[in-house]
């Protein structure tokens, strides 16, 4: 039995006698490839964004409005909506 807790107290100083400059070197490529795929992600939203607006202006139904003509006019004051367009 002792021995066995021996080879165990080994390994154990062992496995947490590590290299710092090994684990600081690793932990810095990690950081470096988050910042990573936090930039790509970035600019995936930006280029979805205008992809989406493009579409969405491409959709935009025009409308031209000739005097006379009639036209559905909110009145924010009195919650109405009223008729004709005037010039």
């Amino acid at each position: 039995m002792p021995i066995e807790l021996e080879h165990k107290a080994y390994w154990a100083i062992k496995m947490l006698n590590f290299d710092l400059n090994v684990v600081s070197e690793k932990l810095d490529l990690q950081l470096c490839e988050l910042n990573k795929l936090k930039l790509e992600a970035y600019e995936s939203f930006h280029i979805y964004e205008e992809r989406n607006k493009k579409w969405q202006h491409k959709h935009i139904l025009k409308k031209k409005f000739e005097e006379g003509g009639m036209v559905l006019l909110f009145n924010s004051k009195l919650k109405l909506f009223l008729g004709k367009l005037r010039s």
